[in-house]
């Protein structure tokens, strides 16, 4: 009961990019945040939709996966900027892992994340993919 508690809790995060953005220094945050890690300040975070756009800032290639990873392998995770100036960590889909390089132009979408249960609830959640 308490992981579909928490499944419902996370959905607007599963489903849409929302940050933070600092009112007293200007960074942008994800996820939302209550306190901004850059100036420290407190209560001056206002919630801002990020576009889900961005580069490639580093990337790595997970040949070797843990067991619920196995189907996927090879796959890429990537440290992605946003163009808001946020970072995020993110898998990139639907493309070759040869084809990926730092700098690569990325876009937001939505895929399986994973299966749960005897009744194979789905839930899905963003990745990134590489802009045509």
């Amino acid at each position: 009961m308490k992981e579909i508690v928490r499944a419902w809790r996370h959905i607007p995060q599963r489903y849409s990019l929302i940050g933070s953005k600092c009112s007293h220094c200007g960074k942008v945050f994800f996820p939302k945040r209550v306190l901004c890690p850059e100036c420290r300040s407190k209560g001056d975070l206002k919630d801002i939709a990020l576009k889900g756009e961005g580069k490639i800032h580093s990337y790595s290639v997970i040949n070797t996966p843990t067991d619920d990873f196995k189907l996927i392998a090879p796959y890429v995770v990537a440290i992605v900027e946003l163009i808001e100036g946020a970072k995020i960590t993110t898998q990139i889909v639907d493309c070759n892992s040869k084809d990926v390089e730092i700098g690569s132009e990325v876009e937001l979408v939505f895929r399986k994340i994973k299966e749960e249960g005897d009744d194979g609830v789905i839930s899905y959640g963003y990745k990134f993919k590489l802009k045509e």
